[in-house]
């Protein structure tokens, strides 16, 4: 049945996302991609021999070489006892593909350096085990031969290459880093993926990991990416390969950064990416290597729910398998994608070839479309069915041609009729055709038209001089208009057709019009023009920052008054220098800000792990936690003069980054000169 649907969705016409990519062919080579909406990812290796545990501990995974920090000697000895004789490329394939995804992506080599695959550049391979079958051979042969795509997870990372660097921070003295040549291990890499492009036939997608760390650049990840574009044009590749990807959410920051899509990691973006490729890669439970003790599984239910949400917001699902030791995949995974099989049976045309519904929120559920000639097919997925037999689209201006459940071979016609702004659905069955979602057909005329209520844009909700806010909806036959007096719009109200100019306080109502009717809710959003924070006096000064450095182990920033700073040193600006790659750490950076001029700033602190910026005595933005490279912004009102700075920061194990950029009023966030920063 899947096979079926996806030729049929094939043939359909798409209208393709917005792509980071400026080759002209980027539409040609992602458009199966932009199409499948719904892939495997597979995480094997020799860390799934330990099953998750260490030394008693069972809550590890892929990461376990470090995370338990094992020896390097130690961790060797796995090879010999990798030995997965249940392994079946086909069977793998075969659930796949009934699950419904159109292809599978497979950790080729993860951070631990050893490879699935015959490398000839390495021995740290599948070929030096006991199994001696080239895994990947196996599997891009039996992918074809069941339909899917095939693509490579390869990580940029290797603990275990001994030109690769820098050095986990627990093994340094063990395993120092002298005669270590990064520009060798640079060869290396290239070599094994110029293998991975040549030995298997067509490769579908390099999915590249392990970016984060500060020897690899922005630079050398363009010049791999431009490697793989060479070998394989077709090939598309993910936006971890060069170093733009904004934290866990996985989107591109601006800037010359190689990638065809974004990967957020464990999450999906609250209000999609409209105009970007993207792919929320996520977990059955809670490991993405195979860990015994992990119970933590989501029903099938629940990812159901997931492909449709991410669908929803035009991404596509990358569907997480840690296979067991022998070979074979935990029965509760496959009796999940089995049963996300049978609800694919039936709604497979609502996810394949959809593009993100026009609905910003549905009270029911979410919404897929199609547009196909001059008609658009509207999949509401209906996850709350009505005990009353209707269902009500909120704000639908447009005229229904026809409605109908999705039930397989039985066609269940609906009933429509308008009230208001909203369409009202009559006639539904009793009970929902599936538990975690029933999907309704709805084909209406030309693009559809949503009323929805506009949203309200600014970089702030104060300012100091004058503020540029805009009031939008999307829909070319939708206008918004707006008062600052505090009175409703109506059809002679002042049109947001551009930038709306604040420059004192007051509050914006915005509403949505359609043929001069208002046709939404009246959004608002109030703004306070404020004094700057006054500049500090301070004695003689010098260029440079002061900063403290506290050692241990910490989940979150500590009250650094109960500790006993380990270093304090004069330093230029905020870059971590040595602490780049140290563990269980913390810094305190103080000082001034000199700052240019009476006006609104806005600040971004980016960081692994936790950071705050404190000025002048407030916390202007707040990254605390444990993470990976996360940004969060905020805004002061500041005086021309100097103002008291000061940036917490601490790294726990793993990755370490911290970046403070600034803009002036709403223009570019920039980084900060380090002639700005003194201390006395």
């Amino acid at each position: 049945m899947h096979r079926i649907v996806m030729v049929l969705c094939m043939l359909l016409t798409l209208t393709p996302a917005g792509a980071q990519d400026p080759q002209p062919d980027v539409d040609d080579r992602m458009q199966w991609w932009r199409e499948a909406r719904f892939g495997l990812f597979i995480h094997w290796g020799l860390y799934s021999i330990l099953e998750g545990e260490y030394a008693g501990n069972p809550n590890h995974a892929e990461w376990i070489r470090t995370t338990a920090q094992i020896p390097v000697e130690e961790y060797d000895r796995l090879l010999e006892r990798f030995n997965p004789v249940r392994f079946d490329a086909d069977a793998w394939c075969e659930m796949a593909a009934d699950a419904g995804m159109r292809y599978i992506v497979i950790t080729t080599k993860h951070h631990d350096g050893f490879c699935l695959f015959d490398s000839k550049v390495s021995d740290f391979d599948v070929m030096s085990t006991p199994f001696q079958r080239d895994i990947m051979k196996e599997l891009s042969e039996a992918a074809r031969r069941h339909g899917l795509r095939i693509g490579w997870y390869h990580s940029i990372m290797d603990w275990h290459h001994p030109d690769y660097l820098p050095r986990r921070g627990w093994e340094e003295a063990s395993r120092p880093a002298d005669g270590a040549d990064f520009s060798r291990f640079v060869e290396y890499l290239h070599a094994q993926v110029r293998e991975l492009l040549t030995n298997y036939g067509p490769i579908d997608i390099m999915w590249f990991d392990g970016e984060w760390e500060r020897t690899w650049t922005a630079e050398l990840g363009n010049e791999l990416y431009a490697m793989c574009r060479e070998i394989s044009p077709e090939t598309i590749i993910n936006n971890r390969v060069s170093k733009g990807r904004a934290g866990m959410a996985g989107l591109t920051r601006e800037g010359n950064f190689a990638g065809d899509f974004g990967t957020p990691e464990q999450e999906v973006p609250e209000g999609g990416l409209p105009g970007v490729d993207w792919e929320s890669c996520i977990t059955m439970n809670r490991h993405w290597g195979w860990n015994r003790a992990d119970t933590d599984w989501k029903s099938s239910n629940e990812l159901i729910r997931l492909l449709v949400d991410i669908a929803s917001k035009g991404g596509n699902l990358l569907l997480n398998v840690g296979p067991r030791p022998d070979g074979t995949f935990p029965e509760e995974a496959v009796a999940r994608l089995r049963r996300i099989g049978d609800w694919m049976d039936l709604n497979g045309e609502a996810i394949y070839g959809t593009q993100a519904g026009p609905f910003r929120d549905l009270p029911f559920g979410r919404c897929t479309m199609r547009p196909v000639g001059d008609t658009t097919t509207l999949y509401l997925h209906v996850f709350d069915w009505p005990d009353d037999g209707t269902l009500t689209v909120p704000g639908l201006g447009s005229s229904v041609r026809d409605a109908h459940v999705l039930a397989g071979s039985r066609v269940r016609p609906l009933s429509h009729r308008r009230v208001g702004g909203d369409i009202v659905l009559d006639g539904l069955p009793s009970a929902p055709v599936h538990p975690a979602s029933t999907t309704i057909a709805l084909v209406v005329d030309g693009a559809p038209i949503v009323y929805e209520t506009p949203e309200i844009e600014a970089p702030s909700d104060i300012f100091v001089h004058e503020l540029r806010v805009r009031a939008r909806v999307s829909g070319d036959d939708l206008e918004v208009r707006y008062t600052l007096d505090g009175s409703d719009p109506d059809s002679t109200s002042p049109l947001a057709d551009g930038d709306i100019i604040i420059d004192d306080t007051t509050t914006l109502r915005a509403a949505t019009f359609h043929d001069g009717r208002r046709v939404s809710a009246i959004a608002e959003r109030s703004f306070e023009k404020v004094e700057p924070w006054a500049r500090v006096a301070a004695r003689r000064t010098a260029p440079g920052l002061i900063r403290t450095r506290y050692d241990g182990s910490f989940d979150r920033l500590p009250d650094f008054s109960d500790l006993t700073p380990a270093g304090v040193a004069n330093v230029q600006d905020l870059s971590l220098g040595e602490f780049s790659r140290r563990e269980r750490v913390a810094l305190v950076f103080e000082g001034y800000l000199m700052i240019p001029g009476d006006d609104l700033y806005r600040f971004a602190l980016r960081s692994d792990d936790g950071s705050r910026l404190i000025i002048d005595g407030r916390v202007v933005v707040d990254n605390d936690g444990l993470h990976a490279p996360i940004e969060r912004t905020g805004s002061a009102p500041l005086a021309r003069g100097l103002h008291r700075i000061r940036v917490e920061w601490f790294n726990k194990t793993g990755g370490a980054d911290l970046h403070l950029g600034m803009a002036r009023g709403d223009g570019p966030i920039e980084d900060i000169r380090t002639q700005a920063l003194r201390h006395e």
